[in-house]
């Protein structure tokens, strides 16, 4: 009985390292292949979508905006881990804003484009976080006052704004990572 616990037990924590390694391995293959970052980049189909709803694209609940300005300089003079960090920021904030509108039962269609957002900033999120970074842990921290809106088609086109700005930027400059794997 023992040894069967055992047997589970080390069963378990070889599929959570595993796990943690296959994350690992995903974000450095989004980091080097930029085919990978355009297909998960669903803006244009979800406004796409949107542009077939034939409900209302204002939403009930503002929605706070991502952090999308970039000052070349200013950007070039931060960390790896700074920029993962007002990238982060950035995503969990628009996160928490789609989540909360979506739970206030918008009309079908919208609550199933804003499934899909919501979905879809998740996985930039967990990649983010996978990122192996050195240098020291830095707090995530918005680079902007965030503004709102009730505009769906907003909020898409500043989510575009900041996965081709700013994460785009940053995976560009951690491209130097992929001779080496």
């Amino acid at each position: 009985m023992a040894l069967s616990r055992l047997l589970l037990l080390c069963l378990v924590a070889s599929e959570v390292e595993l796990r943690t390694v296959d994350a690992e391995t995903k974000s450095i293959e989004f980091v080097c292949n930029k085919g990978a970052r355009k297909a998960l980049n669903i803006v244009a189909e979800v406004k796409n979508a949107l542009s077939n709803c034939n409900s209302l694209t204002r939403l009930s609940t503002p929605v706070q905006l991502p952090c999308i300005q970039l000052h070349a300089a200013s950007w070039e003079n931060k960390s790896h881990q700074e920029k993962r960090g007002d990238i982060v920021s950035s995503l969990k904030l628009l996160i928490e804003g789609v989540k909360a509108a979506r739970a206030l039962n918008q009309p079908g269609c919208v609550a199933s484009l804003l499934q899909r957002l919501e979905t879809n900033i998740d996985n930039y999120m967990l990649i983010l976080g996978n990122l192996q970074l050195s240098g020291p842990v830095v707090s995530p921290a918005l680079s902007c006052v965030p503004q709102s809106t009730h505009n769906l088609s907003t909020i898409l086109l500043n989510y575009k704004q900041l996965i081709t700005g700013k994460l785009e930027r940053f995976m560009v400059d951690l491209e130097n990572r992929c001779t080496s794997q």
